[in-house]
């Protein structure tokens, strides 16, 4: 929990808030930052959009794009970012899609794919990550890196270390 109580210090003390889109991580990183005393001052809400119609009725991401890239990629990663920090209407937006298998992976896209999208200002980023491990593995895995990942670019956006 040290990570996730760093991560929400360094969000109250810049009045910054968080919201989370998650898809093949089925909400271990709402969890994880709820599970800090306090996180609603900074946590506004997250949803599991697992099917593509979530992703587009709740998100915002166009069903073209998903048609066209797939739901499993970085287009969609960024669209969930953006969409679910619209849709709560906080500083940041976090987001996750991917194969946590055992089925689902193809030649393009294995098992172990994972998008991870985060919306902050005029920008989002979009990290791609490639995991191990059967399906549990992966989901925690993948939950772990997101949580790593935030506080990096939160770290580099401060020029500070937490």
């Amino acid at each position: 929990m040290k990570l996730e109580k760093a991560i929400g210090d360094f969000l109250r003390e810049r009045g910054w808030t968080l919201s989370i889109a998650e898809s093949c991580t089925g909400g271990l990183i709402n969890d994880r930052i709820t599970d800090v005393p306090g996180s609603s001052d900074y946590f506004m809400g997250g949803m599991v959009n697992y099917s593509n119609e979530s992703k587009a009725k709740h998100l915002g991401v166009p069903m073209d794009e998903i048609k066209k890239y797939g739901a499993v990629s970085p287009q969609v990663a960024k669209k969930m970012a953006q969409g679910v920090r619209k849709a709560f209407g906080t500083t940041i937006g976090l987001s996750t899609t991917g194969v946590a298998g055992p089925t689902g992976g193809t030649k393009e896209k294995p098992v172990g794919l994972v998008f991870i999208g985060l919306s902050h200002g005029r920008r989002t980023l979009v990290m791609k990550l490639d995991l191990k491990g059967n399906r549990r593995m992966i989901k925690e895995k993948a939950t772990k890196k997101v949580l790593q990942y935030f506080n990096e670019i939160l770290v580099e956006k401060a020029g500070l270390k937490t």
